[in-house]
């Protein structure tokens, strides 16, 4: 028996445990293949349509411990996330609802007409989430992650340098620093950081967004943690994994706003401005991410995203003042 046949067997005991009702039933446990997760996901089944997702997470990363209490606080606001049946902390598995196999990206090749019902739903849910009052928030928040800081923006920044720059592009330690100095960059972190921060999902892009029935359920939400609302925006509007129009993003920033504003929370006057800085922290951290897991953890289908990435990046690099440098340094790679 192999380690792989050994490792379903025993996640099938555990789910029959768990379920008894199963009894004697046919059941079947498939691999889900999900992104640079360090979590594993299975589909089990035991009818056609009688399914369930199993999460196996690493016991050692805090951050997955938090899926659950997570997800039962967003249900308990009104949020659309999958239902949570049974958590084991001691074998670190958790049983959810499945929700189908349909993600917001699934839709990235259909009419705009289509698309933007879809998105629209998806805002209108992280919009409930940015619009929590105080109150509901602070029950939670104290569980969460570091919250996005200074220090946290710039370990964006650096995590960009060295993962992307360097470890991909092969920029050397002189050129890296140089960057990294430049004072439109380092303002950035310590900017954002003065902000009043909302929770946010943290990764709010169309791979971590289920579509069932023309609604938006979010998943993937356990990084969860204080920050700014345009950080979530900027990881949707500025998405790698899928293609907007300037027209079409400024469609859903727009929709968005009326969704705040429907929730009794309309956005700052500033939240178009602030949506270029954080869409410039999240592409950084995005192409970090690329770079980190396709060179250092071997997923080499991450690093065909540093495209579409990069040129978003450059584009809002090119509107920002005293960024030049970097600018001209990133239209070279192209």
């Amino acid at each position: 028996m192999t380690s792989t046949s050994s490792s379903r067997d025993l996640l099938l005991r555990q789910t029959r445990i768990h379920f008894p009702r199963l009894g004697d039933a046919q059941v079947d446990i498939t691999p889900i293949e999900k992104g640079g997760s360090d979590r594993r996901f299975y589909r089990v089944r035991s009818s056609p349509d009688q399914t369930l997702i199993l999460v196996k997470y690493n016991l050692e990363r805090e951050e997955n411990r938090l899926y659950v209490q997570v997800a039962e606080f967003l249900g308990a606001n009104g949020i659309r996330t999958p239902r949570v049946y049974f958590h084991d902390p001691e074998e670190g598995l958790i049983w959810i609802e499945d929700l189908g196999e349909t993600d917001l990206w699934s839709y990235r090749d259909e009419s705009w007409i289509v698309r933007r019902a879809l998105y629209d739903s998806a805002l209108e849910e992280v919009a409930k989430l940015h619009s929590l009052p105080h109150a509901a928030a602070d029950r939670i928040r104290n569980d969460f992650p570091p919250e996005f800081d200074a220090t946290l923006y710039s370990w964006e920044q650096q995590y960009f340098f060295e993962n992307c720059l360097g470890r991909y592009f092969g920029l050397d330690e002189a050129q890296l620093a140089e960057l990294a100095a430049l004072p439109a960059l380092g303002e950035i972190p310590h900017r954002l950081a003065e902000l009043p921060r909302v929770l946010v999902h943290r990764d709010f892009q169309s791979q971590n967004i289920i579509i069932r029935q023309n609604q938006a359920y979010l998943i993937d939400f356990q990084g969860m943690r204080p920050g700014l609302a345009e950080y979530d925006l900027a990881s949707l509007l500025y998405d790698p994994y899928v293609t907007f129009t300037p027209e079409e993003r400024e469609q859903l920033f727009s929709d968005y706003c009326a969704a705040r504003a429907a929730a009794g929370d309309p956005v700052p006057h500033q939240c178009a401005e602030l949506l270029q800085l954080c869409a410039m922290q999240r592409l950084m951290q995005a192409l970090g991410a690329y770079g980190f897991l396709g060179l250092v953890k071997g997923n080499k289908a991450f690093l065909s995203h540093i495209p579409a990435a990069l040129a978003s990046l450059i584009g809002i690099v090119a509107q920002r003042d005293g960024a030049e440098k970097l600018h001209d340094v990133l239209a070279s790679l192209r």
